[in-house]
C-alpha cells in the first residue's frame, strides 16, 4: 500500500505535463504524500499553483532560492522522499541523468538522491527512437534507474509510435509495485516464457527465429505491477530485465523447459516465447566446414519438448490458469483454436506474425483472444497495452471464479 509513503514527483517540460495532476490526484486518494518539483519548461504547461493546491506542499522550481537553499533545500528534497519519480521524462532530462549534468533544480536534486528514481518517458517517437536517447535509457538501467513506459499511440506532433506517457494509473501501479504494495494478483504466482530460443549447430551457428521477447517480457511486466510474484523464463534477447521479476535466462527449448519445470508449481502460466521446433541431435563440438564441393552438411533433427502442453496436462501440478500463443500467418484464428485444444491449455492469444505486419521485433501488435468459449478481437496496440490487458483480464478471471 501507498499510505505513509512519500514521493518527490518531478514534472518536466513536455505536453504530457497535464498528466502529473491526475498522477498526484490518484497517488493522494492512496494517502501517499507528494511533493513536487518543476522544471522551467514544465512551468509553460502546469502551473506551481495547481500542483501546490493538489499536492498540499510548496511546489520547487529554483535552484538557487535563498530561503530553501540556505537550508540546502536540494539536498533535503532529493533524500526526504521514499521514491524519485519523473513524470514525464523528457529526453532532455534523462540525458542530463545518465551524463551527471545539474544545471537546475530537477538535475541536481536528481543527482544528489540516494533513493530510487522511476522515470516515466515521454517524447516524440524520432526522439525516442534516437541512439543517443537509447545509449542514456541503457546506461540508467545499468544504474537501477526504473522504468514505466512510454505507450505507443498517437502524438500531439500528429505522428505515431512509441513515447507517449503513461497512463496515471499504469504509473501508479508501478510506484506500487516498488514499494511491494497489494495488487490483484498478490498472492499468485505466474511463470512467464520469453523471446526466441538458440538451438546450436556447432560453437557458432544455430537455429533460432526473429522474436524479440518485447511482448513475453511486457507480460511478465504487467503481471509483476498487479502483485503477481513472477518468474520470467528467457531466451536471448535485447529487452532489458523487467522490474520487480525474477529472470532466467536460456537459450534451447530443453533448456527453457527444464527451467520452467524447476519454477512449478505456479497459479498462472503463460508461455509467450517463439520456441524452436526442432534442435539438432549431434551438436558438432568443432565449426562445420564447407567441404569445397558445394554439398551442406546433413543435419539430424529432433523435436523439442512441448512446454506448453506438458505444463497444460502436468495433473494435479497443473497451474489454474495456462495461456498460450499462437503466431501464424494465415487463418489466425482458425489454427488457433486448433492449437488450443491439441496443446490443452485455457487461453491463447493468437497473433499475424506475416513479414507486412511488423509484429516479430515492432513494438505494436494485433491478437485475438481464444478460451474454450469466446473469440475476442482485439485492437491493434502496443505490445505493453496488449500486456496490460492481458494482466487485468487475468486478474478480473480470478476474481470471478474465487468469488463465486
Amino acid at each position: 500500500m501507498l499510505q505513509g509513503k512519500k514521493v518527490l514527483l518531478v514534472v518536466t517540460g513536455g505536453i504530457a505535463a497535464f498528466k502529473a495532476l491526475d498522477l498526484v490526484r490518484r497517488l493522494r486518494e492512496r494517502g501517499c504524500g507528494v511533493r513536487a518539483v518543476l522544471t522551467e519548461a514544465a512551468t509553460q504547461f502546469v502551473t506551481p499553483l495547481s500542483l501546490a493546491a493538489l499536492t498540499g506542499e510548496k511546489v520547487h522550481t529554483e535552484l538557487f532560492s535563498l530561503t530553501d537553499e540556505a537550508e540546502m533545500g536540494h539536498i533535503e528534497l532529493s533524500r526526504s522522499a521514499d521514491l524519485v519519480v519523473i513524470a514525464p521524462a523528457t529526453a532532455n532530462i534523462l540525458a542530463k541523468l545518465a551524463n551527471g549534468l545539474a544545471d537546475d533544480l530537477a538535475s541536481t536534486l536528481l543527482l544528489a538522491t540516494d533513493k530510487p528514481v522511476l522515470a516515466a518517458p515521454a517524447m516524440n517517437v524520432r526522439m525516442w527512437e534516437h541512439p543517443a536517447t537509447q545509449a542514456n535509457l541503457a546506461t540508467l538501467r545499468a544504474r537501477g534507474t526504473l522504468f514505466v513506459g512510454p505507450n505507443e499511440g498517437d502524438m500531439a506532433c500528429g505522428e505515431f509510435g512509441p513515447g507517449r506517457l503513461s497512463e496515471p494509473l499504469e504509473i501508479v501501479a508501478a510506484i506500487e509495485q516498488i514499494f511491494g504494495g497489494y495488487g490483484p494478483l498478490s498472492g499468485k504466482r505466474a511463470i512467464v516464457t520469453s523471446g526466441p530460443t538458440y538451438e546450436a549447430i556447432d560453437p557458432v551457428r544455430y537455429i533460432a527465429n526473429r522474436s524479440s521477447g518485447k511482448q513475453g517480457h511486457a507480460i511478465a511486466a504487467a503481471l509483476a505491477r498487479l502483485g503477481a510474484e513472477t518468474v520470467l523464463v528467457t531466451g536471448p534477447t535485447q529487452e532489458p530485465n523487467p522490474t520487480g521479476v525474477t529472470v532466467h535466462p536460456i537459450e534451447s527449448a530443453r533448456d527453457m523447459a527444464e527451467a520452467c519445470t524447476a519454477a512449478l508449481p505456479a497459479d498462472i502460466v503463460i508461455c509467450a516465447a517463439a520456441v524452436a521446433d526442432w534442435h539438432v541431435v549431434a551438436q558438432s563440438e568443432q565449426k562445420l566446414k564447407k567441404d569445397g564441393k558445394g554439398k551442406p552438411p546433413a543435419l539430424k533433427l529432433a523435436e523439442n519438448p512441448d512446454i506448453l502442453a506438458t505444463i497444460a496436462r502436468a495433473g494435479k501440478k497443473r497451474p489454474r490458469l495456462v495461456i498460450g500463443f499462437a503466431a501464424e500467418t494465415e487463418t489466425v484464428v482458425e489454427h488457433a483454436k486448433a492449437k488450443r485444444k491439441r496443446k490443452g491449455c485455457d487461453w491463447i492469444l493468437a497473433n499475424d506474425v506475416s513479414p507486412d505486419t511488423g509484429t516479430f521485433g515492432g513494438e505494436a501488435n494485433t491478437v485475438h483472444l481464444i478460451t474454450a468459449k469466446t473469440a475476442e478481437d482485439w485492437p491493434r496496440m502496443s505490445k505493453a497495452q496488449v500486456a496490460e490487458k492481458l494482466a487485468a483480464r487475468i486478474a478480473e478471471h480470478f476474481s470471478d471464479t474465487e468469488t463465486k
